[in-house]
């Protein structure tokens, strides 16, 4: 089914709740407030189907000090339904409905003149002509114009039959799921139940989804749209989520679902802005944010050529392109979009190059001023955020770089110099340490920023230049010709006789003398075997010798005290308490020892 989102917008009192009554039979003043003030407070959302085509209206209040709630609204229309008497014409809240519309990029826009029962026919034709032409003047695509009046049926059963016959596209897609909050609901049997607009990629009721403001990811119990339960949301669907168990106190208006792991939330966003005519933002000044549904009190910091910097005391989670509203009060200043998503760190001038690009959509250049930035490389995933790209597009802007490595796999993006990096650290390992061994992978537990796609290939050009020689999976210096497992056995050993009772653990020798984790548990198991070494616990070995001796010495302290715990063992032998268990642990092994209340006794 083909669905899109009509926005009601106009001055109060034009009659766009009494116009959405008369299409579709829905009231949307439905609190006891609105229905004695006689003006929509809340956003109200209701649907009219025919045959395979749905629309849903979205009605926003139209008083000055209900722009929030407009705005909460207005982020998720395909079509702007620009509603004005045709008696009172444009009025002051139209206008600023207008400008809000024009910054959020809202273009596509059906006007209807309503109230036309209370004017002449000349009227009407001149006073249509006054509010087109100034409509118009904001280059809004008019898609349909209609004068009707809500006591004149033929006027609505027109403008209904018109609005199945738009073509009107729904927003773009993207390679996530997004979505709004707007309402939060409790009920009975269900449990939490949120409402919002389908953005970004359709929602399937088998998948799980992410509370990015609580980072908590949680089930779907069921979907609804417009009332009916549904496998699945499409994009621009007004869709209410039924969510499995999460307490609806921990949900809030304006927090944003999507899939987990698209969406970083950062402090800080950068955007370009265009002022209202006669407005003007004040540096670090705060100032409402409107950003969906999210409303957020934020620090603008004012950067040069029209960009700013979003400095707020929560976590923004936006994407490249989103469109935003700056407020004071009740006063609509600006209005933003993100071109920054993701806080990076790199100096104001490459910052400076890097939204001017993103302004200018230069995706491409954008990626080359990153890349200086992220000298240990720039991951692809982030696209999804950073520029609204799928992984494949995110692919295929960096195969067209040049001086830079793409690891396809790992979906990261490394300058090509950042590879001389790489080599150098790999060689000063080896020099420190001629008997080396590494494997790719252990070299990747140092360089955790580097993918094994990137260190093998500084691996086979050192190879290449014959300053290592690969042997198997491991690499060593080209310059030794000897057997260096067997070389590494005589060091590692004569390494715990020198250490005696206090040895170091084996991971920690395997770092020191650079050597594979796989290997240096071969070369242990080997030293056990061959009986040069004794296995203590998992990570103590003791030099076989050493071990007979201090058994010897505990026996001894035994016969002379009549027991060994840890308070006279600790008299004649200096070491942590940890080897002191371990040492007295192994005793109990032993036919001749019994253990009591931690006390060990020699058996007779």
């Amino acid at each position: 089914m083909d669905n899109y989102i009509i926005g009601t917008c106009g001055h109060i009192d034009h009659g766009k709740t009494a116009l959405v009554k008369a299409l579709n039979g829905f009231e949307g003043d439905t609190t006891n407030e609105e229905k004695q003030r006689g003006i929509t407070i809340n956003l109200s959302f209701s649907n009219l189907t025919q045959k395979d085509k749905n629309i849903a209206f979205i009605d926003v209040p139209g008083h000055e000090k209900l722009v929030k709630n407009m705005i909460a609204g207005a982020f998720s229309f395909d079509v702007i339904m620009i509603v004005v008497s045709a008696k009172e014409k444009i009025m002051p809240q139209t206008v600023e409905h207008l400008d809000i519309l024009n910054i959020l990029g809202i273009k596509k826009a059906i006007v209807v003149i309503t109230k036309k029962d209370l004017v002449t026919e000349e009227e009407l034709e001149n006073n249509s002509k006054e509010i087109l032409n100034f409509i118009d003047s904001y280059e809004f695509d008019i898609v349909l114009s209609k004068s009707v009046s809500i006591f004149d049926d033929n006027s609505i059963d027109e403008l209904k039959e018109a609005l199945f016959t738009l073509q009107a596209d729904t927003k773009p897609s993207q390679n996530f799921f997004r979505y709004y909050v707007d309402r939060i609901f409790n009920t009975k049997g269900s449990g939490t139940v949120v409402t919002g607009t389908v953005l970004g990629n359709p929602i399937s009721l088998d998948e799980k989804v992410f509370i990015c403001d609580i980072k908590k990811e949680v089930k779907l119990k069921a979907i609804q749209v417009h009332g009916n339960d549904t496998q699945i949301a499409n994009i621009s669907n007004r869709a209410a989520l039924n969510l499995q168990n999460i307490d609806t106190k921990l949900i809030k208006k304006g927090f944003i679902i999507s899939k987990k792991g698209y969406l970083r939330g950062f402090n800080q966003v950068d955007i370009s802005y265009t002022l209202l005519k006669d407005k003007e933002l004040i540096h670090n000044t705060l100032y409402s944010i409107y950003l969906g549904s999210k409303k957020i009190e934020a620090r603008i910091l004012i950067l040069e050529d029209g960009f700013a910097t979003i400095k707020a005391t929560e976590d923004i989670f936006s994407i490249y392109g989103e469109k935003l509203i700056i407020r004071q009060g009740n006063i609509t200043i600006a209005g933003g979009v993100i071109l920054n998503p993701i806080v990076d760190p790199m100096k104001k001038s490459q910052k400076r190059e890097l939204l001017k690009a993103l302004e200018k959509k230069d995706i491409l250049s954008a990626y080359k001023i990153l890349l200086q930035a992220h000298k240990k490389g720039l991951g692809l995933v982030s696209s999804s955020q950073r520029f609204a790209l799928s992984h494949e597009e995110a692919l295929e802007f960096a195969r067209n770089m040049e001086e830079c490595f793409i690891d396809e796999k790992s979906l990261v993006i490394y300058p090509l110099q950042t590879k001389e990096t790489i080599k150098d650290i790999i060689k000063n390992i080896y020099i420190k340490n001629k008997y080396a061994l590494l494997s790719n992978s252990s070299i990747g537990l140092r360089l955790v920023w580097a993918s094994e796609t990137f260190i093998e290939l500084a691996l086979e050009e050192l190879c290449n230049e014959n300053i290592l020689t690969k042997d198997g999976n491991l690499y060593k210096n080209s310059d030794i010709k000897e057997d260096i497992q067997d070389k590494l056995e005589v060091i590692i050993l004569q390494r715990l006789k020198n250490e005696g009772i206090t040895p170091t653990a084996p991971y920690n020798i395997y770092d020191e003398l650079d050597i594979d984790r796989r290997l240096g548990d071969t070369i242990f198991k080997a030293l056990t075997k061959k009986k040069l070494v004794t296995r203590i616990q998992h990570n103590l070995f003791i030099e076989a010798q050493i071990l007979t001796n201090l058994i010897t010495e505990m026996k001894n302290i035994i016969k002379q005290e009549g027991y060994i715990d840890i308070k006279n063992f600790k008299q004649k032998y200096t070491m942590s308490r940890k080897y002191m268990i371990a040492y007295l642990d192994y005793l109990d092994k032993m036919n001749n020892i019994e253990n009591k209340d931690g006390k060990r006794y020699l058996i007779s």
